[in-house]
This record gives C-alpha cells, structure tokens and sequence, in this order.
C-alpha cells in the first residue's frame, strides 16, 4: 500500500507545501549563477527513472559552460573540491546541495520521488549485472540510501547493491530514517566527494545539454 499508493500520494503533498521557498531560493540562487558567468542557470541530464525510462533531471548549473565529461575508473561520475570544472557559485551550492533544488519539479511531474535510488545515466544500464536493474522498479530520488548513508563515498557497485536493497525493503519507516540521516549529511557536510581515482572516458559530453533559461 505504501509503496504503490500512499508514496506518491506524499510525494505531492510535500512538493506543493515545499514549492514557494524552494522557488526563492532558485531564484536567488539563479541570479548569482547569471551573475558570475553569464550562461545558463539550469543544467538538464538525461536520467534512467522507472523502468527504464528516460527523463530529463534538473539541476541547478554548478558548473563551466561545456565543462568535459569527467568520470571515475568504475564510470561514475567524477566528483571533487578541487573540480576545476566548478564555478565559485557551484562550489557552494554543491557543498550545500542547492544544486538539487528544481529536482522538486521532477517529483511534481512524476519523474522522480523524494527518496529513492539516484538516478544513473542512460548508458549505465548496459552496465547492471544480476539483480541490480531492479533499481529500476521504483522511481528514483532526490535522496537515497547511498546518500544518506554514504553521499558520494562509495563505489558505483556498492551504490547498485545498495539500491537493490531499497527496493526490496521500502517501507514508510526506512524513508523517514533515510529522511533525517540526509538533513544530518547536508548539515554536516558529510561524503560530498568521491575519492576514487579519476578517470576520462569518450562518450556524450551532459554538460552540453544546458538548458537555455
């Protein structure tokens, strides 16, 4: 019951309730995104949601215009405090995960929800192995297991096993504890880099997918 129905039902509830701040905040956020560099405020990336399904993710841009596509060894995204790719600004939303903000509109639409597995690139499918597309069964989330717990910490395969576990014990009870464990990760400042090695791989660059607000 709470997984197919009573979810999304809160999902709705909370996005309405949450919209008015979180569009100040956008907006002011926006405008000193404008201010330092001129380019676009949101960034928009292909995302695998439900079942496979493809959804533009939005973010806002905490990032250079045309920044390369940087990736870890295991093909994560490649994520550090000395990311020459990042703006002042970007520094600090990314630090504070303001940057997951317009995420909320994805949640209103149905795309995502606000706890759930995050999001992979569309290519990462290719990549499961065993059960690990089960990630896919639900909706993925603004904040997850891996987030709460671990942030950007922990390897993509230890993410993927992660995920399984979610979905196969999503209940009300794990997503309020998932809930608190992320406020007390963004307060803290916890987990916010990966610390693999870094590696560049060829394939579709997401920084050029900018939107054009």
């Amino acid at each position: 019951m709470y997984k197919k129905y009573i979810k999304r039902i809160l999902d709705i509830v909370f996005s309405l309730l949450l919209l008015p701040p979180v569009l100040i905040v956008i907006l002011i956020c926006g405008l000193f995104i404008k201010l330092e560099d001129r380019g676009p405020i949101f960034y928009c990336g292909k995302r695998l949601g439900k079942n496979g399904k493809i959804f533009k993710m939005y973010k806002l841009r905490s990032m250079n215009v045309n920044a390369p596509d940087l990736r870890n060894a295991d093909g994560s995204t490649y994520n550090s405090k000395d990311d020459p790719r990042l703006t002042k600004v970007g520094k600090i939303l990314r630090k504070t995960s303001l940057d997951e903000l317009p995420q909320l509109f994805n949640v209103l639409k149905g795309d995502m929800s606000f706890i759930g597995p995050r999001p992979d690139l569309p290519e990462h499918i290719n990549y499961y192995e065993g059960n690990e597309i089960k990630k896919l069964d639900v909706l993925p989330g603004i904040s997850g297991y891996n987030q709460a717990y671990y942030r950007n910490s922990t390897e993509w395969n230890k993410r993927l096993k992660n995920d399984v576990y979610y979905v196969d014990n999503i209940s009300f009870l794990l997503d309020f504890k998932i809930l608190l464990k992320t406020v007390e990760r963004v307060v803290l400042q916890k987990g916010i880099y990966v610390t693999l090695q870094s590696d560049r791989i060829k394939g579709e660059d997401d920084n050029e997918r900018f939107s054009k607000a």
